[in-house]
């Protein structure tokens, strides 16, 4: 149920018959009109949504020569008695239509920020704000802030306040598999947002229980689901095109620019379905302009005249990026995110096993500037040299992998050098074991420095780029370090690209857990983007160092990160050599290892320090550099020279890297959006105060609507709900009744069936307490989902509270209140929508019978003495009939009202419609195609401004005590 209801307009009149935004009965049912059409043959054609319980949220088509189609006329609007203490029955009716109602497109302000389970930093709003903000016609941009800043916190915080707006009911987001679970925790515990997920088990698991051919993706309204899995478009290409969602979110998109590929037909197919588009990466393009222009196509296709020269402040409106130095986050994370500390490069003496194959590499393999290779393939020496730098093991895979190519091939004269020096290798590497291994013993030393072993909680992370790295440390560090038994098996966890994304989210979340055995995470470089390994780890060593300095950035990222409460502290294994020309890790590892400390400490962010903007790119463009004769440093400044020297690129990356959306400190404190983000609309009272949106309410909070709702709702919850309230601590607990129980399916299902929430709901307004409760399910080794959860305005318990008191009055009827008025006095709604059937400016109007109108119903409410300490007379000064005679006037008379102001309440959101009406007019298009694009755009534009009629709605009258003193009626 809704608060927007149909014109006042009587059926059959020269106007819309069935305006978008009003409510109709239809075969038993309330549904809310989305747009209606004449037919030749069947009338009207009107699509509608549902309102009512049974068809909530279900889309439908009408016709009106095929169904009878009733709107409804609150003009036809019957009064019923209120005859409840303290009028607590209107009071909560009151506060539950103005909790349903969605804020107007014109409140520009955030409604929600204060409530949820995270810290007050205005840094994380400000993605929130520029949605929001009227500068971009639909909610769209990119959140390209630096790794550990909080793009999922900054997420949650948007699609928070596109739910508050009723912009955010269908949501889908798309993750990598290995954040999956992560993501979708972030969400339900800090914002109570509840995401299903449909990983590749999901899906399938969905489809054997729906209809043969339903698409599995209306089953949940919100979802979650892996970018590996959705990428398949062949298979769910037909599920996709049919649906459109409130809200998408595609977190790590810079993987989505490679025209052609799977994850871009996906983002091509997604981004026309939605009207929120959320895009997250802290490395968001490949440094190729027309790529980037790509991206920002997909947020807003006419964004960007010529994809190969444009600047950053055209397209400001679109995307955000700050990094840790940036000033508003240095000041705002003072003391909350400690800096972390420098790279420590620990040598590691080569042993004389080791030495025997760096001789081997140096004369045979990468000879100096006159010496020749005995490989045909340049790049190949250095494929050996790094896996030899990560380990024995990875050698060994390597040379076998290469011997078993080159023996295939058709003439082996060719190869016979080759081969011949590949055995020569394989024949030095197979006899080692970790005691031949310097960086073996050199990690087992640094790891009992830190800490790790069987009598420690100490944690860390260690990174290879190589998997026989990581399986050969799996099963030789355990018994190192002391670890024995059982002991040896859990203490250690291996995750890599291979494993499946239940295997990878299941490693994620034990070394997260306090209590959980894990002590060690052997990890390659799918960890490195988007992973939170901070929890309960601020050590990380590089067992090698990748060759690029984004990579080196991004594994830093994972412990270097906004909640982190200790010092992240580095460290890096250098294998050193004594032999001449040697190209050991001194040689680029500990120079990159440098290079990227210095940019990060200077800039925030290493990676335009190339120019290159990807990790391969760096790899490949250095060896080319070192197969030149060239030091790493002059490769990195002679890549960043040509960077700048191209005037394409320069024009918009300088200022892309510039912390584009960044202000200085203290420029929270003013108004963060346009002026037309003060429109009418936006400043009712009873808001939450300045710089927030204005929200009426009549209840003080949430927490004393939800105690008021359970009285009313619930008298005997004590028996029939088995409520227990713990008044010190403020926890709830309660056995969820049937109808609650079946809204908890939107809930992640791990969470339900590990909390058993079906049998018992434990939940608080205690954010302390909260906060303990998800702080101890990190400790804990079976779960890290929290025992008590959050109550916020989008939690499904007082949504459930909140539908339970509107169903307690019937369809079309409004409450009589005794109150300290001098007359009869009407509480109407009224409220102006566009073509799309979502609100521009709602009002909350007080009328009397004398037909003075007062623009503030909260204001009078509190003036008439409408709170939880009035007194029900039990007496009435006229009987009901009398009133709803005076209903039709009242009506008639906020219309007036409302028509009278509607054009200055309609400009602010007329400006930014025709200023992008007049960036599109300047788009040319050479393709029928572009035209196409172009003319829906600018069709899309139109559809927001205000059409119609408002939708008015009765909701109360108040009434004057008849014994009470008499005081003269208002003439203002």
């Amino acid at each position: 149920m809704t608060a927007q209801q149909s014109s006042t307009a009587p059926v059959g009149s020269g106007e819309d018959q069935f305006p978008a935004g009003a409510q109709v009965f239809v075969r038993d049912e309330v549904w809310l009109v989305r747009n209606s059409v004449r037919t030749e043959h069947d009338g009207a054609k009107v699509d509608v949504v549902g309102v009512s319980d049974f068809v909530r949220d279900q889309e439908a088509v009408f016709f009106t020569g095929l169904d009878t189609i009733e709107l409804i006329d609150p003009r036809r609007t019957k009064l019923v008695r209120d005859e409840s203490s303290n009028f607590r029955r209107s009071r909560l009716f009151l506060e539950a239509v103005l909790r349903k109602t969605a804020l107007p497109q014109s409140e520009r302000r955030l409604a929600l920020a204060d409530s949820f389970l995270l810290d007050s930093l205005p840094y994380q709003r400000r993605p929130a704000e520029l949605a929001l903000s009227g500068r971009n016609l639909r909610p769209r941009l990119l959140i390209a802030d630096v790794v550990g800043l909080g793009k999922t916190l900054e997420i949650g915080l948007t699609l928070a306040e596109l739910i508050r707006r009723g912009r955010g009911e269908r949501i889908l987001v798309v993750t990598p598999q290995h954040v999956l679970e992560q993501f979708q925790h972030e969400l339900w515990t800090r914002f109570a947002i509840p995401l299903v997920r449909l990983d590749s088990v999901g899906i399938e698991r969905i489809q054997r229980e729906i209809p043969a051919g339903r698409n599995p993706f209306t089953y949940f309204k919100r979802v979650i689901v892996s970018i590996d899995t959705l990428k398949n478009t062949d298979q769910y290409k037909h599920h996709l095109e049919r649906i459109n969602w409130d809200a998408v979110v595609i977190d790590e998109s810079h993987n989505l620019i490679n025209r052609g590929s799977l994850r871009n037909q996906l983002a091509q197919i997604l981004a026309p379905r939605t009207d929120a588009l959320i895009l997250a990466s802290a490395t968001p393009h490949n440094g190729d302009a027309k790529s980037f222009a790509e991206l920002i196509s997909l947020l807003d296709p006419a964004a960007i005249r010529d994809p190969e020269h444009y600047r950053a402040e055209d397209i400001e409106h679109l995307f955000i990026r700050r990094t840790k130095i940036s000033p508003e986050v240095r000041e705002q994370m003072k003391g909350q995110w400690a800096d972390r500390g420098p790279s420590q490069s620990v040598r590691c003496a080569a042993t004389p096993a080791e030495e025997k194959i760096f001789e081997e590499l140096a004369t045979v393999w990468l000879p100096g500037e006159n010496g020749t290779s005995v490989s045909a393939v340049p790049l190949f020496p250095y494929t050996l040299l790094k896996s030899f730098l990560s380990s024995h093991a990875a050698l060994k895979a390597t040379v076998a992998a290469r011997i078993k190519t080159l023996e295939k091939k058709d003439d082996p004269t060719a190869t016979r050098a080759e081969l011949a020096a590949l055995r020569t290798l394989q024949d030095l590497v197979a006899p080692l074991t970790e005691s031949d291994s310097a960086k073996f013993a050199a990690l087992v030393e640094q790891l009992r420095a830190i800490g790790v072993g069987p009598k420690s909680d100490a944690r860390v992370v260690v990174f290879s780029e190589r998997v026989q790295t990581l399986e050969w440390l799996r099963t030789v560090l355990p018994a190192a370090l002391g670890f024995r038994g059982r002991a040896a098996e859990e203490s250690t966890r291996v995750m890599h690209g291979g494993l499946s994304d239940e295997q990878q989210m299941q490693c994620v979340e034990d070394f997260g857990l306090a209590d959980a055995p894990v002590r060690i995470l052997l990890t390659g470089d799918v960890a490195s983007e988007g992973v939170n390994l901070h929890r309960q780890c601020h050590q990380l060593i590089h067992y090698d160092v990748p060759w690029s300095l984004i990579r080196i950035e991004q594994r830093n990222g994972r412990i270097d990160r906004y909640g982190q409460a200790h010092q992240p502290q580095f460290r890096a294994l250098i294998l050193t050599s004594e032999v001449e020309g040697a190209k050991d890790d001194t040689v680029v590892a500990e120079r990159l290892l440098d290079r990227e400390d210095q940019a990060h400490r200077a800039l925030g962010t290493a990676e335009a320090v190339t120019g290159l903007y990807r990790a391969e790119a760096e790899e490949k463009s250095l060896i080319q550099d070192l197969l030149r004769g060239r030091t790493v440093d002059e490769s990195l400044d002679t890549r960043r020279a040509e960077a700048e020297a191209d005037a394409a690129m320069d024009d918009f990356l300088a200022d892309f890297f510039g912390s584009v959306g960044d202000v200085e400190p203290g420029a929270e404190d003013g108004d963060p959006q346009d002026a037309e983000g003060s429109a009418a609309g936006a400043s009712a009272p009873g808001g939450t105060g300045a710089g927030n949106a204005a929200v009426p309410r009549l209840f003080t909070s949430t927490a004393e609507f939800l105690d008021e709702a359970l009285r009313e709702v619930f008298p005997d919850a004590t028996t029939s709900l088995d409520l227990h309230r713990d008044t010190e601590s403020g926890l709830l607990s309660f056995r969820p009744p049937t109808d609650l129980v079946h809204r908890l399916k939107a809930l992640p299902l791990d969470y339900v069936r590990e909390q058993r929430l079906r049998e018992r709901l434990l939940v608080t307004f205690n954010r302390r307490l909260a906060e303990h409760s998800l702080k101890r399910a990190r400790e804990s080794s079976n779960s890290s989902w929290p025992e008590i959860s959050l109550l916020t305005d989008l939690h499904p318990v007082v949504e459930w509270l909140t539908d339970k008191v509107l169903v307690r009055l019937g369809r079309q009827e409004a409450l009589i209140i005794t109150a300290d008025v001098p007359e009869p006095t009407y509480l109407v709604q009224g409220v102006y929508s566009n073509a799309l059937g979502r609100p521009t400016v709602v009002k909350w109007m007080g009328v009397t019978r004398g037909g003075t109108v007062e623009d503030d119903m909260v204001g009078l409410l509190r003036h008439s003495g409408v709170g939880p300490t009035m007194a029900n007379p039990m007496r009435h000064s006229e009987p009901a009939t009398a009133l709803e005679a005076g209903i039709p006037d009242a009506l008639a008379a906020a219309e007036q009202f409302l028509d009278r102001h509607r054009d200055a309440w309609d400009e602010p959101l007329r400006k930014p419609i025709d200023d992008y009406k007049a960036r599109l007019g300047d788009w040319e298009q050479p393709t029928l195609a572009g035209e196409r694009t172009k003319k829906s755009l600018a069709s899309f534009a139109d559809s927001l401004l205000t059409t119609g009629r408002p939708l008015m709605r009765v909701l109360a009258v108040l009434v004057p005590d008849p014994e009470a003193p008499t005081r003269p009626p208002s003439t203002a």
